[in-house]
């Protein structure tokens, strides 16, 4: 029975992270089919790709209540069944509307559920598993994202064969939905379940930790919203560091650095779409097996040193593209007007590079890990628009997301057939190249280990029960917004400073980053929740 409990846990927190990774990453190569199918100019364009982080932003907003009033089960359960509507719209929809309606339902369900799976699978095992089990989500994101690449090129060249990539999310969805059916209805509250479900979690948990679960009942304490920003229990700041790990995950980069990603693999010579679509998958790869490492320490090496380790990797990587560009500078041509052709090819994009949140969770990195809307100027959405073309799309919530990076505009691959760095000799601006693509590559596998992960991990751990919904909501709210408006300015501050100078002060957050963990962030490996609410009340 321990072993069923947990092995339906982790299947529970692999498909939540699979489904949100998937919707993600999907969408950059069913835009090449629908902008044809329905004559998608620049804006309907972006208005498809946001609709998702509309929708996301909005259950970010209500979500929190949902799940503190009615549970984190009760919570993931309606996802499932919104997440089944909305990929049945957009399986089923004939017009633009309907596809807009789809993607916002698609992307309430995917963010609700990233904050229920990572509060849920945290409370119900035992401290020593829990950053295992919880780091499983952004695994699953990974994973989801490539699954994403592969059914693009299977259905690239098919007939609407958009629909068949929206409609295959409902099995998961259904595979995540039985599975929870079996799992107890609060694992917080252990005096509450039948004797079955205790005794098959007496193996899960150390004898403290299952003691200090039952009396959690009659010590919980019950918290208002506001009581967040006040200093009863030291909320103000639990508040300050979920904020600041959310805040920083975007503001060090991640929405945009993979942006370039497929300018820096043209550069380094991927220049067909066969060898752009092994590159991407291989930069997937890269963060499936950094995203495994993590999990595999997160209960070793703790948080904490997760944090700093990627955080300090994660500078020197984008301050290496920043110095390197300067050098070597890459171009960036701002033109979208193929978007509405036609007669474009449905032909896979060359870099379908769509990174996750988070937390999102969860792009939505994810996010996921995950990307947000907040409330962005039409002006700004225009100019974002400006720089799109069909061929590349690249999407992100964070943990989520989470997380991940879905809604991000699309960015001009164009190639020339001049030397793009005027005299200088090949062989070394060759380096240099591949150097930026190393750099992107650490980059990738240092946010996989730390901020992806570990970002999640942390607010799922630091507030109390009684208000941890919310919370966690309020914080994946900012994460959302944050990263859309990221991704919406990244291209105007291209033009105002330049490329170089972009990445320098990313990298000059990266070094802000690693202070602001280690003086406010603590260690909260092999602890309890109970202990945790106790170390932060204390303080």
């Amino acid at each position: 029975r321990a072993l069923l409990v947990l092995l339906l846990s982790a299947a529970v927190s692999l498909l939540g992270g699979l489904i949100f990774g998937y919707e993600l990453g999907i969408i950059s190569g069913a835009l090449l089919q629908l902008q044809a199918d329905f004559s998608l100019g620049c804006f309907k364009q972006e208005v498809l790709v946001s609709s998702l982080l509309v929708g996301a932003f909005l259950a970010s907003l209500v979500g929190g209540i949902l799940i503190d009033r009615h549970g984190r089960r009760r919570a993931i359960l309606v996802s499932n069944v919104v997440l089944l509507l909305g990929s049945l719209i957009l399986t089923l929809t004939r017009s633009f509307t309907g596809l807009v309606i789809g993607r916002m339902t698609v992307g309430f369900a995917i963010s609700v559920s990233s904050m229920g799976c990572c509060i849920y699978v945290s409370e119900m095992v035992a401290a020593h598993q829990r950053g295992l089990l919880v780091s499983l989500y952004e695994a699953g994101i990974t994973v989801g994202i490539l699954l994403s690449y592969a059914l693009n090129y299977a259905f690239a060249d098919m007939r609407e064969g958009w629909r068949y990539m929206f409609g295959l999310a409902m099995a998961p969805a259904a595979m995540q939905f039985l599975s929870i059916l079996f799992l107890p209805v609060n694992p917080v509250k252990l005096n509450m379940w039948d004797s079955d479900c205790q005794k098959g979690l007496i193996q899960l948990q150390t004898a403290e930790d299952r003691e200090a679960a039952k009396r959690e009942p009659y010590k919980e304490k019950h918290y208002s919203f506001l009581d967040l920003f006040r200093t009863r229990d030291n909320m103000r700041r639990r508040t300050l560091v979920g904020l600041g790990l959310v805040l920083f995950q975007q503001f060090t980069g991640q929405p945009n650095v993979l942006g370039y990603a497929s300018k820096i693999f043209h550069s380094v010579g991927f220049q067909s779409n066969s060898s752009a679509i092994l590159a991407s998958v291989g930069l997937g790869a890269i963060k499936v097996v950094a995203t495994l490492v993590a999990m595999a320490f997160a209960d070793k090496a703790g948080r904490r040193a997760l944090l700093l380790a990627g955080a300090v990797v994660m500078a020197i990587s984008v301050t290496t593209i920043g110095l390197t560009s300067c050098i070597a500078p890459l171009a960036m041509a701002r033109d979208c007007t193929a978007a509405a052709d036609p007669n474009v090819s449905h032909s896979l994009p060359q870099h379908p590079l769509a990174p996750p949140s988070s937390h999102i969770p969860p792009d939505l990195g994810g996010g996921i890990r995950q990307a947000g809307p907040g409330s962005a100027a039409t002006k700004s959405l225009t100019k974002a628009l400006a720089s799109a073309r069909s061929s590349e799309v690249v999407t992100r919530s964070s943990h989520t997301r989470k997380v991940g990076l879905a809604g991000q505009p699309e960015k001009e691959t164009a190639e020339s057939t001049e030397p793009p760095f005027g005299s200088a000799p090949l062989t070394e601006h060759m380096v240099l190249n591949w150097i930026t693509l190393l750099s992107m590559m650490a980059f990738v596998s240092a946010f996989s280990i730390g901020f992806g992960p570990m970002t999640w991990l942390v607010l799922s751990e630091i507030y109390p029960a009684g208000i941890r919904g919310r919370a966690f909501a309020f914080c994946n709210s900012f994460n959302w917004a944050a990263n859309l408006l990221i991704s919406l300015s990244f291209l105007d501050l291209i033009d105002a400073i330049g490329f170089s100078w972009m990445f320098l002060l990313y990298g000059l957050m990266g070094v802000m980053a690693v202070i602001f963990i280690y003086f406010f962030v603590p260690e909260t490996k092999g602890q309890s929740l109970e202990e945790i609410d106790q170390q932060f009340s204390r303080k």
